[in-house]
């Protein structure tokens, strides 16, 4: 096919924050080695003016021509007329990986202008149907492809427990307990002293740590948790995500060959094998006794570590993904 692809080109069309590499690596690379024709069409530079990109995407597709086109919506940067516009002479898709908090002021405002729509959440897919959207596909977040190092077989271990992502309040409270229990957690991303990492250098920490956490943002009403901080009450408060999703890095972490201990998410136990591939917990008093747990009992972690980067690189990288969707089309 001749995919027009539509994305931001930067992590939040924000440059200094560097690619946006689930759309780069995960969608746009996957198209081509997947033997599609892809042109990229980049919406960052609109972001503060959306009222030129309407026309400038209709002008580019009817140029192009394309079989589909595909998008990564991020908010409001496309109006419904031109969304019912380009529906009306194309293949229209977009892929919506936040309906289990963004459904009803998101999505269902938005899906029906497509004509695929992709969702990530399983108990979304009969709100679709009710709202009259029948081409909806249920997919997944996944692992970038990208070539991994043999080192995963045999890890030099840099860390105990470390933790890659966004210095969420939630996050912090949770490190911060983790620390009056003893365990030190090497936390890297934006808002975190050691700051963000590259790709591969996240990728080393993956693979050399020998416990990964994979921490939720979601709203978080444990009174430590409230009273850490004087803002936390008011973030729990106001926060839309009220609830834990599969996210792409519950299958990083397996594919670059660390162990991850994560919260438990609904229908993750349909991707990897609970206890025998990856390791979960429901609070983090826990979360500190199952790290305890796998720092002491290195046979049975480094067999879990094993297990789960096996099943994430034989089925849960784009590639996977891409296929089954566009083998349903």
């Amino acid at each position: 096919m001749k995919i027009l692809y539509v994305d931001m080109q930067y992590d939040y069309g924000k440059k200094s924050r560097g690619i946006n590499q689930i759309g780069e690596l995960g969608f746009h690379q996957v198209f081509k080695k997947l033997g599609h024709e892809v042109v990229p069409f980049y919406y960052d530079n609109y972001l503060e003016n959306v009222v030129p990109l309407q026309a400038e995407l209709l002008k580019t597709a009817r140029y192009l021509n394309p079989d589909l086109i595909f998008f990564c919506l991020y908010t409001d940067q496309f109006s419904p007329e031109t969304l019912t516009q380009l529906k009306s002479e194309y293949k229209t898709m977009n892929w919506f990986g936040d309906d289990q908090w963004r459904f009803g002021q998101f999505t269902s405002k938005l899906a029906p202008l497509f004509t695929y729509s992709i969702t990530t959440d399983p108990f979304a897919v009969p709100k679709y149907q009710k709202l009259g959207v029948q081409n909806v596909f249920l997919s997944q977040w996944a692992a970038l492809n990208v070539e991994v190092s043999n080192e995963v077989q045999e890890p030099n271990y840099e860390f105990d427990v470390s933790f890659v992502g966004g210095g969420h309040s939630v996050r912090k409270w949770f490190v911060s307990e983790f620390k009056k229990a003893g365990l030190n957690v090497a936390a890297f991303g934006n808002n975190w002293p050691a700051g963000p990492v590259s790709l591969n250098r996240m990728q080393e920490i993956f693979c050399r740590s020998k416990i990964n956490l994979n921490l939720s943002n979601s709203i978080n009403f444990d009174f430590r948790y409230l009273t850490h901080h004087w803002k936390n009450p008011i973030q729990a408060l106001r926060s839309p995500k009220n609830v834990s999703q599969v996210k792409a890095r519950n299958f990083e972490i397996p594919y670059f060959g660390g162990f991850q201990l994560t919260d438990y998410l609904p229908t993750l136990e349909t991707h990897f094998a609970i206890g025998r591939e990856i390791a979960c917990y429901s609070n983090v008093d826990e979360a500190i006794q199952l790290c305890r747990f796998y720092l002491e009992n290195d046979k049975l972690r480094e067999e879990i570590r094993l297990a789960g980067m096996k099943k994430a690189r034989e089925n849960h990288t784009y590639e996977h993904r891409l296929q089954e969707i566009f083998s349903k089309l």
